[in-house]
Order: C-alpha cells, then structure tokens, then sequence
C-alpha cells in the first residue's frame, strides 16, 4: 500500500481542512505546525550517521516543512525512543547537533521513552505574521516553477555511503554529497524571500521525497499541469538526471509563484512554468500522469 493511500483514508476520516499540506495553517493562532519522524533502518543507520548529524538531520528535516510554508520556524519539540543500551553519549551528542542545527528556533521540549531501534519524533511550530502562507493547491497556470539549490546531492551522498561503508567523520564533512545526505540545510533565506514579498497565491514544497514527487504532488491539489524543462535544474553534472528527479531528501525547496515576484527576490532558478489541464508533470515535453516507481514511497513492497 503507498503511503499517499494512508493519507487519503487519514484525511477521508478525520475530515479536516488543515490536512493535505507539509505544515497545518492555524490561522485562529497566527502559527503553522507540522510533525516529522525519523526511524532507524528506514530513514537513516547508525554505521553511516554519527549522534551530532542525526541531532542535526532531525532539526533540519522539520524547519524545512516550516520554510515549505512560507512561516518562519520558531519552535521544536523532540521525542527520543531509544534501546537499553545507548549510552549517555548519545544523547549528549545529539542535542549537540540539534543546537547546532536549530539557530534562532528553540528547542522547548520533547519525550524520551524505550524502544527497541532510535525512533525520532519531532514537532515543529511556526509564525505566520508578516508572511503569506503557501498550499500546494495553489499553483495557477502560467506561474513560473522556481527552485532553490541544486538536486540529487542527498541522494548521491547516500549511494556512496552505501559503496564505501563506514567513513572516516573528516571524510564524511569534507565530501559535498555525503554531508548533503547526513546534514542538510532548511531553505531558511528562501522560503522568506517569497513568503515577506508575494501577494498572491502560491504553491511551495520541500523536496523531501524528490523534486519529481513535489511537482506531482502539486499537480494533483491544484489540477494543473507542470511544465519542466530539466537542462534548467541546477545539479551537479556529476549527478544523473534520474537521480536529480527522483532522489529524495534534498530538502529544497520548489516553488509555483507569479512572474511579477521573480523581479523582487533573487537566488532562484526557473525550471519551468504551470500549464492548464489535466494533473501531470509534463518532463522535458513527455506528460506524466503518475508518479515513475523510482519516487520515494515509505511502504513500497
């Protein structure tokens, strides 16, 4: 079963507007929130991660969803489970990285209970005041499709992890890919730049799950297609495209928004442009209407 089937059954009961987006708009509140997790085997191992990067990952990992939104990210709590046998070193280590990572936001509290693996659980709350707010059923066409960063770091960091097993933490720093993978950054200056500037509606996502999954996923909430032209997307040219689509946990930012924004902000690259017509992500002139098998699904068989 795919994890956007959970999502639909989730949504269909609880029948709640505020499901659907990286974050949920309290408006009443004047805040967005949104909840991320981490697990051990599926998410990250312990052989390719230190304590301080995981602190760090996890930190990382949820101020993103905030910066999808366009708030500013001001608050997080963190939820450990953790085996008998971890020592206080990890957890010293951990909330060392996640300091780091953490900036102006607070870390204000969390849980800590026994597991059976590191299970990581952390909640994320954010200020809406001086900012307009995306959804990603927002995208009108002939909107502009920009990016922040380039794309298929994370994942090409991951296969050479994979490659090389263990490596030295030095190694690990100085290799541009691996610490994309292992310490990513939320697109703080980004999200800010659109969110204190538009007026208008506008779609944004992090590109968690792969560039190619956020566009689709835009798409499909605002019924429009996505025109790519991907000769446009910065990358590495050591990266292959695929991997530049469907490589996950970039945590970019991809963003629809209006061409008369594009003239107040900077550090974005056009990728294309929002069509009308039936949810697809049109990829170099060839229409997708579903997702390529290669994009990240946690319950893929």
């Amino acid at each position: 079963m795919k994890e956007q089937d959970f999502i639909q059954i989730i949504k269909s009961i609880l029948n709640s507007p505020y499901i659907g987006d990286d974050c949920a708009y309290l408006k009443d509140f004047g805040i967005v929130v949104s909840q991320d997790s981490l697990v051990e085997d599926i998410h990250f191992k312990k052989e390719f991660i230190t304590s301080y990067q995981l602190g760090y990952k996890t930190v990382m990992v949820n101020i993103s969803d905030i910066c999808a939104s366009g708030a500013k990210p001001k608050y997080l709590t963190i939820s450990l489970s953790l085996p008998p046998n971890t020592d206080n070193g990890f957890v010293e280590n951990f909330y060392k990285g996640a300091k780091a990572a953490s900036g102006n936001v607070e870390i204000v509290g969390g849980d800590i209970t026994g597991a059976d693996k590191i299970y990581i659980s952390a909640a994320a709350i954010g200020d809406t005041r001086g900012r307009k707010i995306s959804s990603r059923s927002l995208a009108k066409p002939d909107y502009k499709i920009i990016v922040s960063g380039e794309h298929g770091n994370s994942a090409k960091g991951l296969d050479i992890l994979i490659k090389k097993s263990r490596l030295s933490q030095t190694e690990g720093i100085n290799n541009k890919f691996i610490k994309a993978h292992l310490m990513p950054e939320a697109q703080i200056e980004f999200s800010a730049r659109i969110a204190e500037n538009i007026t208008q509606d506008y779609a944004m996502m992090d590109t968690s799950d792969g560039l190619a999954d956020a566009l689709f996923q835009i798409s499909k909430a605002s019924n429009v297609i996505m025109n790519i032209d991907t000769k446009k997307i910065p990358h590495d040219f050591s990266v292959d495209m695929q991997t530049v689509l469907y490589g996950g946990e970039d945590y970019q930012l991809v963003a629809a928004v209006p061409e008369n924004l594009l003239q107040k902000i900077s550090g974005y690259t056009i990728i294309g442009s929002v069509e009308k017509g039936s949810p697809s992500v049109k990829i170099d002139g060839k229409i997708f209407n579903e997702p390529d098998s290669s994009l990240f699904n946690h319950f893929k068989e």
